[in-house]
């Protein structure tokens, strides 16, 4: 969410989908990878299509975001036009129904898929070099540098959510959703 403007600012609408009022406590990865989900986004897909007919629509999600957007980019397949994987969350957590992406079927995912991803990230959970893994078969923007944390290796506020390189990080991502030329090294 705070890199809401850094899309618009480059022309790309942007609407963030928070938890359903009945997972007020939050989504763990067991409702995010369902079938109630799937229901409700594709009700948001559907208002957003009514909303700007006409122009692309992809999914983007950042650490357990990705849950929900590689879930939802595998079944709504052509009812997006991509999916967008940032700070993947590859490695499962603690506690029941914390699986993140781990055993995921990337190739389910029929629509173009990009992965970004900071070098340094520190989160145990969204290692660097899982998403280096797949470079070979979906495009990735590796990032480095950036501001120094401040906040835990998981939260937003250091490498995982991209400190200090959100602008670049954001417009080698709408290059891509535009199909034009796009940086693979935000340094």
């Amino acid at each position: 969410m705070r890199s809401r403007a850094e899309f618009v600012n480059r022309g790309v609408a942007a609407a963030i989908v928070d938890a359903p009022s009945d997972q007020q406590s939050g989504m763990d990865d067991t409702f995010r990878l369902g079938e109630q989900h799937h229901t409700d986004i594709t009700a948001v897909v559907a208002d957003l299509r009514k909303r700007v007919p006409g122009v692309p629509l992809f999914l983007v999600g950042t650490s357990r975001g990705t849950v929900s957007a590689a879930a939802l980019g595998r079944r709504l397949d052509s009812a997006v036009d991509g999916t967008v994987l940032t700070a993947t969350l590859f490695r499962a957590g603690r506690g029941m129904g914390q699986q993140g992406l781990s055993g995921f079927d990337f190739p389910t995912i029929k629509s173009p898929l990009l992965f970004a991803h900071h070098r340094h990230d520190g989160c145990a959970h969204t290692p660097y070099g899982d998403a280096a893994r797949l470079a070979d078969k979906y495009p990735l923007v590796s990032v480095s540098g950036g501001l120094p944390a401040k906040s835990a290796p998981c939260e937003a506020l250091s490498e995982h959510g991209f400190l200090g390189r959100e602008a670049g990080t954001v417009e080698a991502i709408v290059n891509w959703m535009l199909k034009k030329p796009f940086s693979r090294e935000i340094e």
